[in-house]
């Protein structure tokens, strides 16, 4: 059995997306890995935003400086 966990923020996913998503993931295993799709499991662990960081950053501070163009490197 192969199992794929993906991680994603908690923002406003659908369920088809999340749909959509485990159908090519395990598309992807069963055509590049010859994996059995029955015997293939995916999962969605969805994160609150606040508890993401990115360079030393909370994920919302890090987008905010982004987009104004002030990403510490």
């Amino acid at each position: 059995m192969s199992m794929v966990l993906i991680t994603i923020t908690d923002e406003a996913v659908s369920r088809e997306q999340k749909r959509v998503l485990i159908a090519g993931v395990t598309t992807i295993l069963h055509d590049s890995l010859g994996e059995n799709p029955a015997a293939t499991m995916v999962v969605i662990d969805e994160v609150q935003l606040d508890n993401v960081g990115l360079n030393g950053l909370g994920a919302r501070e890090f987008r905010e400086r982004a987009l104004a163009g002030r990403v510490p490197t």
